[in-house]
């Protein structure tokens, strides 16, 4: 997906009304300050000193060990000679961002992993950049905001993107490939985008953008990309699971791709950690039994030992488990498959199913109800389509019903939601149309049908629908579900007793 894809699709949720995020003003106002060269240091100064908890916090970042100074920092402007005002800028982002983007961990998303991880992310970033050579005040920043996207996915699109959350655990397939295959777009598209609608500089959206693929990013940026892969990985290590078979891996590519020692890379691996929990403490984020790997190695060794097992006994055990965890697992994936096909789709036409359909009309009212926003609702179905079952028999009229969504799916907007109501009855829910849209979308999908054929016994069956709808506005007041269906089943109705094969709409409740 192309950055101009990626952006037209932001402009479409943000006018389907989904919520996505908006800058913090102060960030807003140290990005301003940046990019005015000549007061940048005196206004950044002025903007942090003008909130007392942000100041807190750089003041203790700036007297951590992390940058380690000779002197006590006591306030912002030492802080700027210690960090440098990109350093500063960046840490100071990081802080109003995460800040702003925080929630309530629940069953459907942990937003305290989440942060744990990213900033571990942007520890390990700083120092991997360091370690290589690269030169990159903003590294941190980018880091700490690679995975963004995943929160804005999960606010966008929370129930596709838990189907995105059940595959990644029960399968090897990398995330962002499950996201692009489920939804159409990836979490570094997504924040990468988002960051580029805040005004956030090329250095750090490009590199969030192709963190997962630094080979496609462009030449100045590619660097970038690769350290922040790495720093994902050094996160990884301490907030996945299978550590050890991480660290091997890691190993290996760092020393086939950047010619560092066993002996330097777990030394790297170990300060991230204990770096991270000063850092992670400053952001007021629990690093909870956060330990350099070489400790934990250290005590599974200790108890390793004490283990009354042959090595044989061991490995034997060891063997069985993952065999037994790989069976589990192949069975839960499958189990997840069969049960979002049998929740949220139609067995035969693959699109949304009754039960969803009524979900997202909840969904459309709620929203309305926010933002006095308007949708439509179509209702439409297959004049005498008794008489093609009985002339030409059930599987032909499966395979006209299965012809017609996909006929459907192909005049819909992104945005609009299609599900099979129940037999031949068809239902579209429309965010953000009004009248005049309703009226011209419900006549090009009669007229689409029309134009339909569907081969049978190698003779063309062709077909009409009868169409009803009704428009949901901000005068229509206060919104009742069956008022909303009832209207546009009786619009429905009214096409038929109108000799077929056209439209009606109805003002709601009429």
């Amino acid at each position: 997906m192309s950055e101009k894809d990626v952006l037209s699709l932001i402009d479409e949720m943000i006018d389907s009304g989904v919520n996505l995020p908006s800058p913090p003003a102060i960030a807003v106002r140290i990005l301003n300050a940046v990019q005015q060269e000549k007061q940048s240091y005196t206004e950044l100064a002025k903007i942090i000193s003008s909130d007392p908890a942000l100041t807190a916090k750089m003041l203790k970042v700036a007297n951590s060990g992390f940058y380690s100074p000779n002197y006590k920092v006591t306030n912002i402007e030492k802080a700027l000679s210690v960090l440098g005002v990109n350093v500063l800028k960046n840490i100071a982002l990081s802080f109003v961002i995460s800040k702003k983007m925080r929630g309530s961990s629940d069953q459907t998303f942990d937003f305290d992993y989440f942060w744990r991880r990213s900033v571990t992310s942007a520890v390990a970033a700083e120092l991997f950049a360091l370690q290589i050579g690269h030169q990159n005040d903003d590294i941190f920043v980018t880091a700490m905001l690679a995975d963004i996207g995943i929160l804005i996915l999960h606010q966008a699109l929370s129930k596709e993107y838990q189907m995105v959350i059940i595959e990644g655990k029960t399968s090897n397939e990398p995330v962002s490939l499950i996201e692009k295959r489920l939804l159409g777009i990836d979490h570094c598209s997504m924040g990468a985008g988002l960051l580029d609608c805040w005004h956030l500089p090329a250095s750090i959206c490009l590199p969030i953008r192709y963190h997962h693929s630094p080979d496609q990013a462009p030449d100045q940026y590619r660097q970038a990309a690769e350290v922040l892969q790495i720093a994902d990985h050094l996160s990884s290590i301490y907030h996945d699971s299978n550590s050890g078979e991480r660290v091997r891996t890691l190993q290996t590519e760092l020393m086939e791709r950047f010619d560092l020692t066993k002996e330097k890379i777990i030394e790297i691996v170990d300060a991230v950690a204990s770096r991270s929990v000063e850092i992670l403490t400053t952001f007021e984020i629990d690093p909870g039994d956060l330990k350099p790997y070489s400790e934990i190695l250290e005590e599974a060794n200790k108890e390793l030992g004490q283990l009354n097992l042959s090595y044989d006994q061991l490995i034997l055990e060891l063997m069985e488990s993952k065999t037994e965890a790989d069976r589990l697992a192949a069975e839960l994936h499958g189990a997840n498959l069969k049960l979002r096909e049998l929740v949220f789709r139609d067995g035969l036409t693959g699109l949304y199913n009754h039960r969803y359909f009524q979900d997202m009309v909840d969904k459309e009212i709620d929203r309305f109800d926010r933002y006095n926003s308007c949708f439509a609702l179509i209702m439409f179905d297959i004049d005498f389509f008794k008489k093609v079952n009985d002339n030409h028999g059930h599987p032909s009229g499966d395979q006209v019903l299965l012809n017609i969504a996909q006929t459907i799916q192909k005049a819909v907007r992104p945005s609009d939601i299609v599900a099979r109501y129940g037999g031949e009855e068809f239902a579209v829910i429309m965010p953000e149309a009004n009248v005049s849209g309703l009226k011209i979308f419900a006549e090009r999908l009669r007229r689409s049908v029309e134009q339909m054929s569907t081969l049978v016994d190698n003779k063309e069956l062709k077909v009409t629908i009868s169409v009803g709808g009704t428009c949901c506005l901000p005068d229509s007041g206060k919104l009742d579900k069956k008022t909303i269906i009832d209207t546009a089943d009786r619009a429905l109705y009214a096409s038929k007793h109108g000799g077929r094969n056209c439209t009606t709409i109805l003002p709601l409740g009429n």
